[in-house]
C-alpha cells in the first residue's frame, strides 16, 4: 500500500491542504491558507484531536444520554470532524453540514470519504441563509464552528442571526460554538451579551490562561433554554490534556459586564488572531 501524500487545492475561500499524520496511519489535518482547520482519523473518528474540538464533544455528550440519536446541525464543515465523531458515538443521529465553501466539500469528501450509512446531509450555503430556510423546531443541537479566514463572520454575531439559530432548535435543544479573542475580551463580551437576549443559559470553556488573558485562544460558548449539566461539563473539561475550566451564572455576568448586543447595522468580524496564533509549518 502506497503511502498517503499530501494534497494541495485552491479552494473557493483560499489554498486548503490535507496533511497525513506521521503518528496516526489514517489521520489527517486539514489547513486552509496555513491555518489549522480540523483534524480527523478515519479509522477513529470518536478521537477528536485539537482542543476546542473535544470541548464540542463534551457539549454534546451532555445534550442527551450516552449513544441516543440526535439531529445535529453543524455550521461550518472542514474536514467533518464533528458529524463523523456524532455519527460514531450515536448512531442513528440525521446530521446536516453547512459549509459555504464548495470547493472545500469537494476536497473533503474526494479525499476523506463519508461513510454510506453515516446519516450526513452536505449543503453548500451561507449558514444564515439556511437558517433562515430552515424547518423550525427541527435541531436538538446546533454547532456553529465557521470562520472566514481565522475570523467569525461578521452576520454571525448578531441578534438576528441568534434568533435564526433559536428557531431551528427545538425549545430543550443546545447552541455550541467555537469563538476566538483575547484580552480585553471586546468580541467574547459582545458574544455574550448578544445570546443572553434569546437564551436563559450560557456557560463558557476555555483553557484558565484564555480566559485570564494570558494569550488569544479558542473559546467555546454554549447557549440553552434549559439548564446545561455544568458539573458535567466541568469534570469533562477538567479531564483534558489541556485542562479547562467552565464559567456560567454570575461569574460569567459578571465577565459580560456592561457589553452592548449586536446588531446587524453595527456588526464586525471577530478580531484577527496574532501572527502564529493558529498557524503551523
Amino acid at each position: 500500500m502506497s503511502e498517503p501524500i499530501p494534497v494541495t487545492r485552491a479552494v473557493d475561500h483560499g489554498t486548503a491542504k490535507l496533511m497525513p499524520d506521521v503518528d496516526r496511519a489514517s489521520a489527517w489535518l486539514l489547513t486552509v491558507d496555513g491555518a489549522p482547520q480540523s483534524y480527523v482519523d478515519l479509522d477513529a473518528p470518536e478521537h477528536l484531536e485539537f482542543e476546542y474540538a473535544q470541548r464540542l464533544g463534551h457539549v454534546l455528550e451532555t445534550a442527551a444520554e450516552p449513544g441516543r440519536p440526535l439531529d445535529v446541525v453543524h455550521l461550518g464543515g472542514g474536514a467533518l470532524t464533528l458529524p463523523r465523531y456524532v455519527a460514531a458515538t450515536r448512531p442513528g443521529s440525521r446530521q446536516d453540514v453547512v459549509e459555504a465553501d464548495r470547493g472545500l466539500l469537494d476536497l473533503v469528501v474526494e479525499h476523506l470519504p463519508l461513510p454510506a450509512d453515516a446519516g450526513i446531509t452536505l449543503h453548500s450555503a451561507d449558514a444564515r441563509a439556511w437558517l433562515g430556510a430552515a424547518p423550525a423546531d427541527s435541531a436538538d443541537v446546533l454547532i456553529a464552528d465557521v470562520f472566514g479566514g481565522s475570523r467569525v463572520p461578521a452576520h454571525l454575531t448578531t441578534v438576528a442571526y441568534v434568533r435564526a439559530a433559536e428557531r431551528v432548535l427545538r425549545p430543550d435543544g443546545v447552541y455550541a460554538a467555537n469563538l476566538a479573542d483575547a484580552a480585553p475580551f471586546a468580541f467574547l463580551r459582545s458574544q455574550l451579551a448578544t445570546f443572553a437576549v434569546v437564551f436563559e443559559e450560557l456557560a463558557l470553556i476555555a483553557e484558565p490562561g484564555v480566559l485570564r488573558g494570558r494569550r488569544f485562544g479558542n473559546v467555546v460558548l454554549a447557549a440553552s433554554h434549559r439548564p446545561l449539566d455544568i458539573a458535567l461539563l466541568a469534570r469533562r473539561a477538567a479531564a483534558d490534556a489541556f485542562p479547562a475550566r467552565v464559567e456560567h451564572g454570575a461569574e460569567l455576568r459578571e465577565f459580560t459586564g456592561a457589553a452592548e448586543p449586536v446588531q446587524d447595522a453595527d456588526a464586525v468580524p471577530s478580531p484577527e488572531p496574532p501572527d502564529g496564533a493558529f498557524t503551523i509549518g
